[in-house]
């Protein structure tokens, strides 16, 4: 299914009704300089949408031409980031550095034509003579040099012989020329660095605007879709590719407005800064707008999907209120998110009149949201609530506890308060009630009248959770610098207390605390011993400039109290599928309950599992991509019989398990099966997907790639540690990026010290 026809596709279309192209090809083609940000999200999913929607092929590439800033790890965050979202590229990564031969053959094809030449002018002279806008520049004195002389200085500043800056190569096009990148722009420069792909065998790397397009060209890519920041350089994007002369299909470039949010930063200089000054925790920091850190804060792939196609394509630069992003994510949550209680300044209360303990059920979802589950909430005479939810001496409109005014327990009984307990210096330390046993929610028939319900945990089953309440990282809305960062963006709360059905449930869950937010269980600091949640967002805008006045209703309405949502009941064979994913094979209740109700992904879930130990880790496994991406498979099959079997989803399923691939390539593999078919196994060999994680056949690839770079070696040894990037890359290039990243980093850390 098509998308909203934007100016981006309208162009594809009318291409492909010209017959001007046969395939569509699009690229992602990002600096591996830093971690992608929100708005290479928006690129991706324009890149591999279209690509998606015209049944083309997207191309990721890695734009490496700057060993100065470049590094393994962000070639690592980019691919991760891609995954993630949901896109899969086309064949292997590939990378500008694989078509450095080829690049300089077509530079030295314009020597010869007496189209660039070898300037030896220093920068500053090179500024001044580039003129302005109302002036024309002036061509260098070294333009005069001849074919013969710019062919040898060109291969002398290839092998080395000169310092960085000494000369380099320029474009021979229109030094009068409006648009000022025709002005003999630069195509390359000398840069005595060693390459974290490449090492020492280049001593000159390609600008931009050299390498784009024809990068584009070599791998067939017929839309080079870009931002507006290079509408400029267009001109000399077609000017290297006509004046080559390359045989046709060639590709086009085509601009659409990047995109701005306000109170937040998407240059990756700044972002680099703030992550070097440690004002952020590193680059997967919640509160940064890198892919990395929305991940982290709880976002999903879906809610970024949504938001950028909400915010559209457009020619025109403008700034997105972050409002639209939080939207997207509560947009996302809301339907599908378990409502919990966490209570974040816990108050102790001692119900006086209660004695013993009981289990009470709750859903874990209101009447309005369709979807189903229910926990059981321990119940006991010592219960902690929120400090905020008693007040001695209350404001007009306090509807919560007070010495004078009962509250409901949600989920629960309704309390009373009898005395307020205070430590020497006036805190209030515990609150002592009274209960209403013939209050119990669903089945009240006390006849008291209470206008809340205030939320609650048991005191000995409370689990201790730290938890983190980040903010926006800006209190400016168009923040310039460090003096506009909010003190207030993140604020951690070490010993909240969380209802323990939480602490149980599957680690990727997102939860609605009551009144707080959407939380996520934060993945990198989370241990057995202490779960850490973020907040992904406040549960409505409360940076709003304007708030919409609430709907009047036609005549006055009685306040009513909070009342616990009926849920739909399976029915006998729903539920005894459910008690046996929960019970026996240990799956969490949404995953348990999404499959109980579809008699077709029980069914296919069941027969993946014949022969199989469902007491194990895999049947979480194959359960999380039977819920996830069979069911929707079945969806979009539309009744048509599906191209794989229970039996290779079971195959897929204990490859991960056994750590043959990773749960990444198992993605791949799945969309393979889902378009061609196939035997997962099959598909892992012929696409040489199984991940090397064994340190000992790692170990010696890291010793001859040390052995054979000696220099490079020596360098490191002296101090230049930026060759770490160096070796981690020959490694993984050896092993065709079969091997584990972390597990070469770490290993070839061990091996230089």
């Amino acid at each position: 299914m098509k998308k909203t026809k934007d100016f981006l596709r309208a162009r594809v279309e009318e291409d492909l009704a010209s017959g001007k192209y046969e395939e569509i090809i699009t690229r992602f083609p990002p600096e591996p300089n830093g971690f992608p940000h929100i708005g290479h999200a928006k690129s991706i999913y324009i890149n591999f949408g279209i690509a998606h929607d015209y049944n083309g092929r997207c191309n990721l590439r890695m734009d490496d031409t700057n060993p100065t800033t470049e590094d393994p790890i962000y070639v690592e965050a980019l691919k991760d980031a891609v995954t993630w979202l949901g896109y899969r590229w086309d064949g292997e990564v590939r990378y500008t550095s694989d078509y450095f031969e080829r690049l300089y053959d077509y530079a030295v094809e314009l020597i010869r034509m007496g189209k660039a030449y070898v300037d030896s002018v220093d920068e500053e002279t090179m500024r001044l003579n580039r003129g302005t806008v109302t002036e024309a520049g002036k061509r260098s004195q070294y333009a005069e040099r001849s074919i013969e002389e710019n062919l040898d200085l060109f291969a002398r500043m290839k092998a080395g012989e000169f310092s960085d800056g000494e000369h380099v190569l320029r474009a021979r096009i229109d030094m009068a020329a409006a648009n000022m990148k025709m002005r003999d722009p630069l195509l390359y420069r000398i840069r005595n660095v060693a390459h974290y792909r490449a090492g020492d065998a280049w001593h000159i790397y390609p600008m931009y605007d050299f390498a784009h397009c024809l990068s584009d060209y070599i791998e067939g890519v017929t839309h080079s879709i870009c931002t507006l920041e290079f509408e400029n350089n267009r001109e000399v994007y077609d000017w290297v590719i006509d004046t080559l002369g390359l045989e046709p299909p060639r590709p086009y470039q085509h601009e659409f407005a990047r995109l701005n949010i306000n109170y937040t930063v998407m240059s990756k200089r700044k972002l680099l800064e703030l992550v070097n000054t440690h004002n952020v925790s590193g680059w997967d920091d919640p509160r940064l707008p890198t892919i990395a850190g929305l991940r982290r804060r709880g976002y999903t792939p879906g809610s970024i999907r949504n938001f950028c196609e909400q915010i559209g394509v457009s020619k025109a630069n403008s700034t997105v209120d972050v409002s639209q992003l939080e939207f997207a994510i509560r947009d996302d949550l809301n339907p599908r998110a378990p409502r919990v209680m966490c209570v974040l300044d816990p108050l102790k209360v001692t119900i006086t009149n209660y004695e013993g303990t009981e289990e009470i059920e709750a859903s874990y979802y209101p009447h309005d949201v369709p979807m189903e589950g229910s926990r059981k909430l321990p119940f006991s005479r010592e219960i902690y609530i929120d400090r905020a939810d008693f007040s001695e001496h209350p404001p007009k409109g306090y509807f919560r506890l007070t010495p004078d005014q009962p509250v409901r327990l949600k989920h629960a009984y309704i309390i009373t308060c009898d005395e307020v307990i205070k430590d020497a210096e006036g805190t209030i330390v515990e609150i002592k009630a009274h209960y209403h046993p013939d209050s119990r929610s669903g089945s009240d028939t006390s006849g008291i009248r209470v206008k809340s319900a205030i939320q609650w945990v048991e005191a000995t089953s409370a689990k201790p959770v730290e938890v983190r309440l980040y903010d926006r990282l800006y209190a400016a809305e168009a923040p310039q610098g460090m003096e506009d960062l909010n003190p207030d963006s993140l604020r951690i709360i070490p010993e909240a207390l969380i209802e323990p059905a939480v602490i149980t449930e599957q680690p990727d869950e997102r939860y609605q605390f009551e009144r707080e937010g959407y939380f996520y269980r934060d993945p990198v600091d989370s241990t057995d011993a202490k779960s850490v949640f973020n907040r992904i967002v406040t549960l409505k805008d409360s940076w709003g400039k304007k708030q919409k006045a609430p709907a009047q209703p036609s005549k006055p309405q009685p306040k009513k109290e909070q009342i616990d949502g009926e849920v739909v009941p399976m029915n006998a064979e729903e539920q005894a599928r459910f008690d046996r994913y929960t019970d026996a094979m240990g799956l969490g209740s949404e995953v348990a309950n999404t499959l109980a109700r579809d008699e077709k992904l029980a069914s296919f879930f069941d027969a993946a599992l014949v022969g199989t130990d469902t007491s194990t880790g895999l049947a979480t496994i194959v359960a999380n991509i039977v819920a996830n991406d069979v069911a929707r498979q079945i969806k979009l099959s539309e009744g048509d019989a599906l191209p794989f079997t229970p039996t290779h989803i079971a195959q897929l399923a204990r490859m991960v398990d056994a750590e043959t691939i990773s749960s990444k390539i198992a993605k791949e593999v799945f969309e393979i099966m889902a378009t061609e078919g196939g035997d997962p196994e099959q598909i892992v060999a012929e696409k040489g997907w199984r991940q090397i994680s064994d340190p000992a056949e790692i170990a010696p690839i890291i010793d001859e790639v040390i052995a054979a770079n000696p220099d490079n070696l020596a360098k490191y040894q002296a101090g230049n540690t930026r060759l770490m990037g160096f070796f981690v890359g020959q490694v993984l290039k050896a092993t065709g990026g079969k091997a584990n990243p972390k597990i070469v980093n770490q290993l070839v850390a061990e091996k230089l010290e």
